[in-house]
């Protein structure tokens, strides 16, 4: 048997859908999936043909029917749009983890719930009935603030951010700390006793070591690691906190590392059976086995993905999810099913036309991208053409 476009000797039967498997693999382990089934057809084909009736011009009456009775189906070739599509396993939850390190001293006298969201000058926990206080900054507190005998005393990337934060706030205006300050002024303390005056405590223009906190945003808890009453130490992790930015999570098999890219979009399809859009927004470039796992178990990469409309999530957190991210499209493509294409005994594959006289030939096929959820498959060849009609397997 050959590769040519038109081959008259009994065609080696359809790849069977089993045997490909589209729906489980990506593109990289299907190619080799389906040079294994090559091979393995091969072999049963080389049986096959001293019993079969040859199929061709030579034979322009034949019907078509396999070497076990069964006729076949038709299908026609269709020129469309094809996505390649890979689905995993993903978690639903929220972006980041923070942990909230306390820096006063004496003993927890409040703390908010799991799932409370602390926004910008809001009460994180208090020490001895004194409020510990969240601001927005990614530079974390490792000083007392206060006016020094010049503006230029008191700098740096902390200050900078109060700074921020208290204009945000409407404790200053953008004429009295420009943008990008980074000076403790007079203008500061003079916004710092408008916070403490809003925040009920003592007017002192100064900020004591451990009497905010800063984050980069509002903080969702996740885990309270303080007791009430408990006594409070400097460094002692009181609460955890996420992000309240909805995210997806994906151990993705390092295999299929190279399938994804960030911008690649997603089917995100939730517990309660509805799907929503996203996009890939991260892809890891490092490979971890899971913490007991043992020798066997597969290496991943950490992916992430924002959901397009994030309301459409829902507040469920570490929810299991279905995501099918499109890996390739292709705007014009000559497809078939899977299930049409046919291996060769030389290698490679082809799908078995049957013309307007009802005579069948095989067209030597390249193979391009797979709809997984489809089972679909890209197909060029010489003569190849939509509207022709295609075997596939008897249903």
């Amino acid at each position: 048997m050959s590769d040519s476009a038109t081959c008259s000797s009994t065609p080696v039967g359809p790849v069977s859908a089993q045997s490909l498997d589209p729906g489980r693999m990506p593109t990289g382990h299907r190619r080799k999936r389906l040079v294994a089934a090559g091979v393995l057809l091969v072999v049963v084909a080389v049986a096959a043909v001293g019993i079969g009736d040859s199929i061709g011009k030579n034979n322009p009456g034949a019907s078509g029917s396999r070497d076990n009775g069964t006729p076949p189906s038709l299908t026609v070739v269709t020129h469309r749009s094809l996505s390649s599509q890979t689905s995993v396993n993903g978690t639903l939850g929220y972006a980041g983890s923070t942990s909230i390190v306390n820096e006063a001293q004496g003993h927890i006298t409040w703390l908010p719930a799991a799932g409370q969201v602390i926004s910008q000058a809001q009460v994180l926990y208090q020490v001895d009935g004194s409020p510990v206080v969240l601001l927005y900054g990614s530079t974390p507190v490792y000083r007392a603030l206060a006016e020094g005998a010049s503006a230029s005393d008191v700098t740096g990337s902390d200050v900078a951010e109060l700074n921020a934060d208290l204009v945000t706030l409407g404790y200053a205006t953008a004429a009295q700390i420009p943008a990008d300050s980074n000076e403790f002024s007079w203008w500061t303390k003079q916004a710092v006793e408008k916070l403490q005056a809003a925040l009920g405590v003592v007017q002192s223009g100064t900020l004591d070591f451990g009497q905010v906190v800063f984050v980069p945003t509002a903080a969702r808890i996740t885990t309270i690691s303080a007791t009430l009453g408990a006594s409070a130490g400097p460094g002692q992790t009181i609460l955890s906190a996420s992000s309240t930015t909805r995210q997806v999570t994906i151990s993705l098999d390092a295999a299929q590392q190279s399938e994804i890219k960030v911008g690649n979009k997603v089917s995100i399809t939730l517990p309660n059976g509805t799907s929503t859009p996203g996009v890939v927004s991260s892809v890891g470039a490092v490979a971890s086995v899971p913490s007991g796992g043992g020798s066997n178990a597969t290496p991943t990469v950490p992916v992430e993905v924002a959901p397009t409309d994030p309301t459409a999530t829902g507040s469920l957190d570490q929810a299991p999810v279905q995501v099918s991210i499109t890996t390739a499209t292709v705007a014009h493509a000559l497809v078939v099913p899977v299930t049409a294409l046919t291996a060769l005994s030389n290698g490679g594959y082809a799908v078995e036309v049957v013309d307007v006289g009802g005579v069948h030939h095989l067209v030597g096929v390249t193979l391009g991208i797979f709809d997984d959820a489809d089972g679909l498959v890209q197909v060029t060849g010489p003569g190849l053409a939509a509207g022709q009609r295609v075997v596939v397997p008897a249903r």
